[in-house]
């Protein structure tokens, strides 16, 4: 039950991240200083992307699923099993990526012009 818990916890956590990811520019507008934090969840999501590295959220979640006698996650990890083919077509992914990136840079100008 135990490693089903934190397969289940590392999911839940991955989703937030990517909703953070996606939205949480916008939160520096009220609370400056975590743009900080944002940058680094930006940065390592566009490394992610770049260099085709696996998320350590996909490894636990991974681990948990199989140790729990689970199946594992899919080759692709999370974004495969949850993301892509379930929330838009997989021949959307750059679409999606782009839609993201579009959101982070509005949130980013958002952030600069509030400052002034």
């Amino acid at each position: 039950m135990m490693y089903r818990i934190i397969a289940d916890l590392a999911m839940v956590t991955h989703f937030a991240f990517l909703a953070y990811m996606a939205v949480g520019g916008f939160l520096a507008w009220r609370w400056r200083r975590t743009i900080w934090a944002h940058l680094a969840v930006v940065a390592w999501g566009l490394f992610s992307i770049v260099t085709g590295v696996e998320c350590p959220l996909t490894v636990v979640e991974d681990w948990g699923r199989r140790s729990a006698g689970l199946a594992g996650l899919p080759a692709g990890g999370f974004i495969d099993h949850y993301i892509e083919g379930v929330i838009y077509p997989e021949e959307y992914t750059n679409l999606a990526r782009l839609g993201v990136a579009v959101l982070v840079l509005f949130s980013y100008v958002g952030y600069v012009l509030r400052r002034q």
